[in-house]
């Protein structure tokens, strides 16, 4: 496994996810309250273990990825840690460049039903409060207005790595694992380079 292509491609699929989002909200003008983050509180949110990889490479960059694995080992709650009710801003993720895919999917996405109909992905906060324009973001979707799939998102997630992206765990579990698996990946490059020596 080469951890650094795995950390790249994912990404770079995140990036070209957020470029459709934003494309998505600048023609729907649907959006997020501000400091709202309600949707980050369900304790049943899953993730794989392929989505938190570039998070996890990050903090080991940092030196970070011990103390986070340390927490995240400790930890009883099902909320994710990287929520942050009090931080300032339009969302509550410490992390936000790191966050992951459902993270990123949830509320500007949609799901084909069984009749091969797109069905938009949001809160029921932004249909209440936003109920115009989530009622003409639905037209728009049905003739023809482009939005991401969650599925095909999951289907190229899979595409990079099936093993790290086949299983779905509570997301902290999801984001120990990431982190596992990278200092994993270097204790045994480093383990392997004192051998050689």
């Amino acid at each position: 496994m080469r951890l650094e292509l795995l950390t790249q491609q994912v990404t770079a699929l995140f990036e070209e996810l957020d470029s459709q989002i934003a494309r998505f909200q600048s023609e729907t003008m649907l959006h997020c309250g501000f400091g709202c983050g309600k949707c980050c509180f369900k304790p049943d949110i899953e993730a794989t273990v392929l989505e938190f990889l570039p998070f996890a490479l990050h903090l080991y960059r940092q030196g970070h990825a011990e103390t986070w694995y340390a927490r995240l080992k400790e930890t009883t709650s099902p909320v994710c840690l990287l929520l942050n009710p009090t931080q300032p801003g339009a969302g509550l993720c410490s992390e936000y460049a790191h966050r992951g895919l459902i993270c990123r999917l949830f509320g500007y996405s949609a799901r084909t039903n069984k009749h091969g109909k797109k069905e938009l992905v949001t809160c029921a906060i932004i249909k209440s409060e936003q109920t115009e324009a989530f009622t003409s973001a639905e037209e728009r979707i049905e003739g023809g207005l482009p939005v991401p799939i969650m599925s095909q998102y999951y289907f190229q997630l899979m595409a990079i790595d099936n093993d790290l992206s086949r299983e779905f765990y509570p997301i902290n579990t999801a984001i120990r694992k990431a982190i596992e698996t990278v200092m994993h990946y270097y204790a045994y490059r480093e383990g392997q380079a004192g051998a050689s020596g």
